[in-house]
């Protein structure tokens, strides 16, 4: 497993990204809508990772939530793995807590699976496959 992707909640895209893009000067791949999660994002790579900056669709969203509680900042950490289906089985045999019941169609196409902070330590975990057909990340 390697960290596919750091991903930062933000309340507006388009501010965020004077700091990444404008200031830092990184590449920014997006923005994209992810409509099942209620999020707009953008994806800045740097070296074999990159930075997902969230914003929220609407007020209702999880991210919006999320937004609320906490403020902006780190919202999860991907790793990539290479079947998402069998490492979600032995997770759960080992007693990790899974969100969902199976992957989903997340970001750029990719299936993803989310493990439940109370597992990790307080860290939402997500699962990201990169297989021979789908590879890497599209936007590192």
């Amino acid at each position: 497993m390697i960290i596919d992707h750091l991903g930062i909640a933000v309340k507006s895209l388009e501010r965020s990204l004077e700091f990444y893009r404008d200031i830092l000067g990184l590449k920014v791949v997006g923005p994209e809508e992810v409509a099942s999660e209620g999020v707009r994002i953008a994806f800045l790579p740097m070296g074999e990772s990159t930075i997902e900056l969230l914003e929220p669709l609407g007020p209702d969203s999880s991210l919006a939530r999320f937004l609320a509680k906490r403020g902006e900042g780190i919202h999860h950490v991907c790793v990539r793995v290479e079947r998402i289906s069998e490492t979600l089985a032995t997770l759960r045999e080992k007693g990790a807590e899974i969100i969902e019941p199976a992957p989903r169609i997340g970001a750029g196409g990719r299936r993803v699976a989310f493990i439940h902070p109370r597992s990790t330590g307080g860290v939402l975990l997500e699962l990201v496959e990169s297989t021979e057909t789908s590879g890497p990340s599209p936007h590192a």
